[in-house]
């Protein structure tokens, strides 16, 4: 079966700086993955190149059954293709209530004309309501979004992401500033989340990384140190030596 993303082979370069060296990476169909390792090891840079932000100097990225290349396409080109990125801040529109971010980021056709026309059905509250309730918000509907816990609007965030129906989600640091309660429903969530489509989650907590339960690749200096469980990463002496021993 072939790779929902596969990298291969990629290298980039910031005015001499090699940020990604020679990477590859696989995330398969539903399946959740984290993503750790020390400041400077690549981390972001990788997001970038999946969105197509960053332009690889060498190397391929393939996306889903028919191998279609990324590193052409553009961003929007490649968020329709199926790839959503949540950064570490929620960005969420506060003014407005937590049923109209969701409403807004519904999978529609974005041009003006279809824009114009569009009208709210039935199938789109009911699509609303069930992503709601996916996210834990059902209670906070007509709230602005303003007026949320930084859990919840990142909660939002992941929802509005979902209602794009993408194949893949990139997740960046989403524990970091929640409460203990937060951690274990968001924690919760991308489990759950990744039963239908794949995650990849970005983190530094390691105690976050062990609830989600799921294969660890450990980067360092833009390429793969390590990969597999946690306890099979976090023993592996190369691990402790660049990064858990700092």
């Amino acid at each position: 079966m072939s790779a929902l993303l596969e990298v291969a082979g990629v290298s980039v370069s910031f005015d001499g700086f090699r940020a990604i060296n020679n990477l590859s990476f696989e995330i398969e169909e539903a399946e959740l993955r984290a993503i750790i390792g020390p400041n400077g090891a690549g981390k972001t840079t990788f997001m970038d190149i999946v969105t197509g932000k960053t332009r690889p100097n060498v190397g391929k990225v393939t996306w889903g059954p028919n191998n279609i290349s990324l590193l052409k396409r553009s961003e929007a080109e490649i968020a329709r293709l199926g790839i959503g990125r949540k950064f570490q801040r929620p960005t969420v529109f506060e003014d407005q209530s937590v049923f109209d971010n969701l409403l807004m980021a519904l999978k529609k056709p974005r041009n003006p004309f279809a824009a114009m026309l569009y009208r709210r059905d039935e199938d789109d509250i009911a699509r609303i309501r069930a992503l709601a309730e996916e996210i834990g918000l059902t209670g906070a509907l007509m709230r602005r979004s303003g007026e949320l816990s930084h859990g919840q609007k990142q909660w939002l965030e992941i929802g509005m992401l979902l209602a794009q129906d993408p194949k893949l989600l990139l997740v960046d640091e989403p524990a970091a500033g929640m409460t203990v309660g937060e951690r274990e429903h968001t924690t919760r969530l991308l489990r759950e989340t990744a039963r239908t489509r794949a995650v990849i989650v970005v983190e530094h907590d390691m105690e976050f990384v062990r609830q989600l339960g799921c294969r660890v690749t450990v980067l360092h200096e833009g390429s793969v140190l390590a990969e597999g469980s946690l306890d099979y990463v976090t023993n592996d002496a190369r691990v402790i030596d660049v990064y858990l021993g700092r």
